[in-house]
């Protein structure tokens, strides 16, 4: 077994933890990693085919939310079909340096968005589902990333946890699918891709039902934020690493991109733990206490529907 073997085996484990717990996550955490020593062509169509089952699993333990949420997000999965057959054509004909450094690009500012907790609420969702569910459908395809947008819209949309994981499950099944046909299609699986798969497959079934466990035991939004912590600072890593390997930067000054995603990190971390976990502490409350909730227009970090999407976390 090779280092890189081995090291797969380690990161999926840890990634399948992380979508056990939250529902999403295997690939935010795989990929980012995985780059480092993997180009797109390889890992995608092997995380592809094992994401359509994790996806299904997801939404057949969350199927009785489903009857609540599908026409909500229909609108997303209707657009996710151009978005998946545009992001496997660059798949196959991008150069893979370029592809994997276009990859962490994108996935920064998402990942740091999400970090921040902004979320207000989109009235007109079937209008702008079809458009999301356009640039989700490419930025899956290209990456077999899609959890941090989608975490964004659906949280912005106040829904409860099981209500979530449905919605969730329901479009990254979707996504999944279209995109192993389009891989397919466009013949991307290859010998090399297919062999990375035994060494994925024991981590999911080993870790996702460990992730589980953990969520039960912690509050979903402190594990989420630590995650996209950890997320971050790879992403960070890798942008550095790429811009040296892309004779971007010819120094190691490419390296400060790492320092100033490590300090921007570090201060939404420090926001998270002194101010957001507290409101999102006192919502809890005042569910509990069947006290109204205060005015959150002032703000714009919300924290829709808290105290179900905590009560229902052990769904």
């Amino acid at each position: 077994m090779t280092d890189q073997q081995i090291a797969l085996i380690v990161i999926t484990f840890g990634a399948a933890i992380v979508n056990g717990a939250l529902g999403y996550g295997f690939s935010s955490i795989t990929v980012p990693i995985a780059l480092l020593f993997l180009t797109n062509r390889v890992l995608n169509p092997a995380l592809v085919p094992i994401e359509v089952v994790l996806n299904a699993y997801v939404l057949w333990v969350n199927r009785d939310a489903l009857p609540r949420v599908w026409r909500r997000v229909l609108p997303i999965v209707i657009g996710l079909l151009p978005g998946v057959v545009l992001g496997t054509t660059i798949v196959s004909q991008v150069n893979p340096g370029w592809l994997r450094f276009g990859t962490f690009l994108v996935l920064l500012p998402l990942i740091l968005f999400q970090a921040a907790g902004y979320r207000r609420p989109i009235k007109s969702e079937q209008s702008i589902g079809f458009v999301f569910g356009g640039g989700v459908g490419v930025l899956y395809s290209v990456t077999t990333i899609s959890g941090p947008p989608l975490a964004v819209m659906l949280s912005n949309q106040g829904l409860t946890q099981k209500d979530f994981r449905a919605a969730l499950g329901f479009i990254r099944l979707a996504e999944s699918s279209f995109t192993a046909v389009a891989y397919a299609y466009a013949g991307l699986y290859s010998v090399q891709s297919l062999a990375l798969i035994p060494y994925i497959l024991p981590s999911i079934l080993i870790g996702v039902p460990i992730g589980g466990l953990i969520i039960r035991r912690i509050r979903p939004e402190t594990f989420r934020r630590l995650c996209m912590s950890f997320d971050a600072w790879i992403v960070g890593f890798g942008l550095a690493t790429l811009l040296k390997d892309l004779h971007l930067v010819e120094s190691n000054l490419a390296y400060l991109v790492l320092v100033a995603v490590g300090i921007l990190d570090s201060l939404l971390l420090y926001r998270f733990f002194s101010v957001q976990l507290p409101e999102y502490k006192r919502a809890e409350e005042r569910a509990r206490s069947g006290a109204p909730a205060p005015d959150s227009g002032r703000s714009g970090t919300q924290w829709p529907n808290a105290a179900s999407r905590s009560a229902t976390a052990q769904d």
